[in-house]
């Protein structure tokens, strides 16, 4: 691979700051030019003026609490403070594929907290501390990449120079707060800078130190005792971590031999969540990842909402490892009626659900149900839940058949019970990036709003308006195939009660038909506050993908068409998220989404039978882009033996998976698209390829 320019700009900096330590208080005017102390709008008569959309209240002000700093300045040193988890081998080993995935007992002492006080650009030095969940027999932190011998090789291993203290329990400042606790402390100072040859050279602002830090566990009560750490570049008098891809070849050692250097800012598709680039072949494992600067504060709560995701509803059961112990808080939480038993079960490795075959029942979708005038389904409630505990449920559902025309296919349905009088199918998305999704400023997606197409571009955007089901205010609708749910809280806590039957504290009542008395008894959550907003850390806290071949001729070129082609007009590329979103590796960071979370009319061909609030049966938000490249291989998985496996590929899209490639996605955009499909259409085939290029770049 090679080198993409490397120019680490200084608004970089200011931003990665900004996102850590808070922002100037300024007012966050909502739609209406209020700020979000003035609530929701109560539809009253004004002075005379216009009266337009309701105006919403923002998630989040210049009130919200803000978690601690990931980034800052202290007594003349930069703090860079972040979490990491224990890990199978090393990240270029593609001879073990071992490294995205996660080991049995993931959740339990094998996270690490990181705090590096970094004084090199006033002439001090770089002291390294690490705080872990149980004691290390060797607190190996190796660091100055060599690739020698192995792709695993370092010039230094300061394992000798860590100073021990514990147990007990540390701050995120690294304070002993007490001496109760499987805690330990590991601190030591880096001497020098090391070149890729091994020399020594003085640290220096500029450098980037690629580290690694193991944990080898003594006498850990569970599980294996030896991992290794995520391989992670740090920039030296300047701090903060950055996304890195390899330059040179291992095999040529007059090369630079895989040595890491940092990707380009056009390739952090995340801001600072962005993830690396994979070495170890795993493709299947592309969404799987911890933000790539996670805070020490959301290390443990990230692995422990990944417990929650994985574990089945009923059983109590990981679905990963038969070591993995039964989940007791869980067990029997699920149902009476249910679509998945776990989270992973309609979002496998955090992807796209892969289509089912026709006349197999559905088990990774949604299914809204109306009645004849869009009110709940009377046996059914407002989604399907195909299975019982005790019984049939509700009656499954599936892909009766596939009518092709004119080398497109639409899926039609079949059910078990009685079909809807009007429903909505939609297969399970992926989640990476629903944090930031989260984040994006309300102001900036309202801003995008023209219902009217005043610009006469043929793009008519609108917001989906949605009540906070806990406070009522008006919100921003973001979340869903129609952005039904505005906070990921709400839209996790919908996904558990319709698709697993199981209740929360901002749901505490089952997804009933007013005709329908088996649905179980509500009034109560059934998931503690504690695991769900774990869950929530997990999911808003996934990394994204840095976008790939960025010195690739054909991607940029395919980058300039999908802006001239229109296609940006509802795939926006680039926002700035809010710098009052409360956690730091959110807040105030430059994201390529791919979205503008609005509404569209795509057309007739398009539409299914059944609305969602303000959108109507043929309205859709737009969906974000990045991963998209990636999300094939994560769908289908891989096949092939143990240390050799290869990538089987799925590839659907759109919301029912009836586009089989990117082609024919584009193809099926109608109504508000059309503009954009005919001018695609209209492009050679050399033309076309660079557009998919593109996208699949993302």
């Amino acid at each position: 691979m090679r080198r993409s320019p490397l120019n680490p700009r200084a608004h970089w900096l200011a931003a990665l700051l900004l996102s850590c330590a808070g922002a100037p208080k300024t007012a966050v005017e909502d739609s209406g030019g209020g700020t979000a102390a003035d609530g929701p709008a109560d539809g009253g008569a004004d002075s005379g003026a216009p009266v337009g959309p309701a105006p919403v209240v923002p998630l989040y002000d210049e009130d919200t609490e803000l978690e601690g700093a990931l980034v800052f300045e202290r007594d003349g040193a930069i703090i860079t403070r972040f979490a990491d988890r224990g890990r199978d081998r090393h990240a270029r080993e593609d001879e073990f594929q071992s490294y995205d995935h996660y080991l049995p007992h993931y959740w339990s002492h094998r996270t690490a907290r990181y705090l590096f006080t970094d004084a090199v650009a006033s002439g001090g030095g770089l002291e390294v501390s690490m705080v872990s969940e149980w004691r290390l027999s060797v607190p190996e932190f190796r660091a100055w990449y060599a690739g020698r011998g192995s792709v695993a090789s370092y010039h230094g291993n300061y394992a000798g120079l860590f100073v021990e203290e514990g147990p007990g329990l540390f701050n995120d400042d690294h304070e002993r707060i007490s001496e109760e606790g499987p805690q330990y402390r590991y601190a030591a100072t880096i001497p020098s800078a090391m070149t890729l040859d091994g020399a020594s050279l003085p640290l220096a602002v500029g450098q980037f130190m690629e580290f690694e830090g193991s944990q080898f566990l003594a006498g850990v009560p569970e599980g294996r005792a030896n991992y290794y750490g995520t391989t992670l570049l740090y920039a030296v008098g300047v701090g903060g971590l950055v996304p890195w891809q390899a330059e040179g070849r291992f095999e040529d050692a007059a090369s630079a031999r895989e040595n890491s250097v940092p990707i380009d800012e056009d390739g952090w598709l995340g801001g600072g969540t962005t993830v690396s680039y994979n070495y170890s072949d795993e493709p299947d494992n592309a969404f799987l990842q911890m933000a790539g600067q996670l805070g020490p504060n959301n290390g443990q709560p990230f692995v422990r909402g990944r417990r929650v995701h994985h574990t089945d509803m009923l059983t109590g059961e990981h679905d990963e490892s038969a070591e993995n112990p039964i989940f007791d808080a869980l067990v029997g939480i699920g149902g009476p009626n249910y679509m998945a038993r776990s989270c992973d079960g309609c979002h496998v490795r955090n992807g796209r659900a892969a289509v089912a075959a026709v006349g197999v029942p559905l088990e990774a979708w949604v299914v809204k149900l109306g009645d004849g005038s869009g009110g709940p389904d009377p046996a059914r409630g407002r989604a399907l839940q195909p299975r019982g505990v005790d019984g049939p449920g509700e009656g499954e559902v599936w892909i009766a058949e596939w009518l092709e025309a004119d080398g497109l296919r639409r899926p039609t349905y079949g059910f078990g019970g009685a079909a809807p009088a009007q429903f909505s199918a939609r297969i399970a998305p992926q989640l990476v990036g629903m944090g930031l999704l989260e984040a994006i400023p309300e102001s900036a997606v309202l801003a995008l709003e023209d219902p009217e197409d005043a610009d006469g571009d043929g793009v008519s955007g609108r917001a989906q308006r949605v009540a906070d089901p806990v406070t009522g205010a008006l919100r921003l609708g973001r979340f869903g195939w129609r952005a039904g749910a505005a906070h990921l809280n709400h839209q996790i806590a919908a996904a558990l009660r319709d698709d697993m039957g199981v209740l929360t504290t901002i749901f505490t009542e089952p997804d009933c038909g007013p005709a329908q008395t088996d649905c179980g008894p509500g009034g109560a959550a059934e998931l503690a506050d504690a695991e769900l907003d774990d869950l929530r850390r997990y999911v808003a806290l996934l990394g994204v993908r840095a976008r790939r071949d960025l010195d690739d001729p054909a991607a940029r070129s395919g980058e300039a068409r999908f802006a001239d082609l229109g296609c940006a007009a509802c795939h926006t590329p680039t926002f700035e998220t809010s710098a009052f979103h409360p956690q730091a590796e959110l807040r105030s960071q430059t994201i390529h989404p791919y979205t503008d979370l609005l509404l569209h009319d795509l057309g007739p061909e398009l539409a299914d039978t059944l609305g969602e609030g303000e959108a109507s049966a043929a309205e859709w938000r737009t969906p974000p882009l990045w991963g998209l490249g990636l999300g094939p291989c994560v769908s289908g998985g891989v096949v092939g033996p143990f240390q050799s496996q290869v990538c089987e590929p799925s590839e659907s899209y759109l919301h029912d998976g009836r586009a089989r490639t990117l082609t024919e996605a584009i193809r099926w955009h109608g109504g508000e698209g059309a503009r954009s499909r005919d001018a695609f259409l209209a492009l050679g085939e050399a033309e076309q390829a660079e557009l998919l290029t593109f996208l699949r770049s993302l």
